[in-house]
């Protein structure tokens, strides 16, 4: 008689399982003895079923359905300079090229149109490009509301902010205590807080961006994504992990602001300091209890952390070859793509260019320096 494999799989976390591999002739072997037998090997996988994933492709779907009137089907641009560099394929999906300039507006669309009460005043916080898109999207729907920034935000992104006519208020130099003051704010005054990424509704949203690359590039292999609080890279991950199980997720930060990546690391969300960096827009903590987290945990299947100097050389070099402005949250994603290239030769990668929004004095010493940031 043959001797089958059989494998036992064992939670650990959320990231990890133990693969228990044996060999054993029948099927009468207790659990202690079958331990004594097995071969134990860890590695990093991703554990959201395949229910899961399907129950978000549905919900991202209909985001998808809701929300296409209000907001661009963004290109997802073949990058010939790039994909020359590296020897692979190289596509960027040009949310830098949507409405109020970022990705952000996706979200606060499909949030603001799932509001239940038509009367009601709605409150966010943010670092400026989901303010922009919240605003864009009260108007647009004809809704009332207030943005709190924090007393650092970019100025470009506030003068931006301001010719919507919402009322702004200032709170905080980390993006997460202006989100504490906010749901204060919201909740002294009966009104509906809407998270710049701690929401489903607004993951929804942002994972429209990973329903147009699968659907313009069925075959990607791996997406590059930047991550702030996680609200982008979930949408992403979890539809496009849904259309193919092994694509590779891969969550970009800036060296001075790895929230995230730390906080997977660590099991749980930690509070640590974030330096000043081009990426204003993914920089800060990480809120608590945000759904983002555990997301994060069980789907990027890579980490990559850049320089300034790196996030100033990729702006750089979109205004040298693709003649296209872009942020320094952008740029984190090229960045992190260069940075592992090699690893994706004759591949085909999607690099999320996540929005445009930088202020004249950042890009004029970007240049003038020729793409060095010190």
């Amino acid at each position: 008689m043959s001797t089958p494999h059989f494998k036992l799989y064992l939670d650990i976390g959320l990231q990890y399982k133990v693969e228990l591999l044996t060999l054993f002739s029948n099927y009468t072997y207790n659990v202690s003895f079958l331990f004594m037998l097995c071969l134990v090997k860890t590695y990093k996988i991703n554990i959201m079923n395949a229910d899961q994933l399907c129950d978000f492709r549905a919900d991202i779907t209909r985001a998808s359905e809701r929300i296409e009137k209000y907001v661009y089907r963004t290109p997802l641009s073949y990058s010939r300079y790039l994909s020359k560099k590296t020897c692979s394929n190289v596509y960027f999906k040009l949310e830098c090229e949507q409405l109020t300039g970022s990705f952000k507006v996706r979200g606060a669309f499909n949030k603001l149109l799932m509001a239940g009460d038509p009367k009601a005043h709605f409150v966010t916080a943010s670092t400026g490009n989901h303010g922009m898109a919240f605003s864009q999207a009260l108007t647009t729907l004809e809704k009332t509301g207030t943005v709190f920034v924090p007393e650092n935000v970019a100025s470009g992104k506030e003068a931006s902010l301001r010719l919507f006519g919402t009322a702004i208020k200032k709170h905080g130099f980390d993006c997460v205590d202006t989100e504490k003051k906010a749901r204060e704010y919201a909740r002294d005054r009966n009104a509906v807080y809407v998270s710049p990424y701690a929401d489903l509704e607004i993951i929804y949203g942002q994972g429209t961006i990973g329903k147009e690359i699968a659907d313009a590039l069925p075959d990607v292999d791996a997406a590059f994504v930047t991550v702030g609080g996680g609200g982008l890279v979930s949408g992403i991950g979890t539809y496009l992990k849904s259309c193919k199980r092994e694509i590779e997720i891969v969550g970009c930060l800036p060296a001075n602001s790895a929230v995230m990546m730390e906080s997977v690391k660590a099991g749980r969300i930690v509070t640590m300091e974030s330096l000043d960096t081009l990426s204003d827009a993914s920089a800060g903590g990480v809120e608590e209890g945000s759904p983002t987290f555990e997301l994060c945990s069980k789907l990027v299947d890579k980490w990559v952390t850049v320089s300034e100097n790196d996030i100033a050389s990729a702006i750089y070099m979109m205004l040298e070859h693709h003649h296209k402005v872009i942020e320094g949250s952008a740029g984190v994603a090229i960045a992190g793509f260069l940075q592992c290239a090699e690893k994706y030769k004759g591949k085909n990668v999607a690099v999320v260019l996540c929005g445009s929004n930088i202020s004249m004095e950042k890009l004029k010493l970007i240049v003038d320096c020729n793409g060095k940031w010190s």
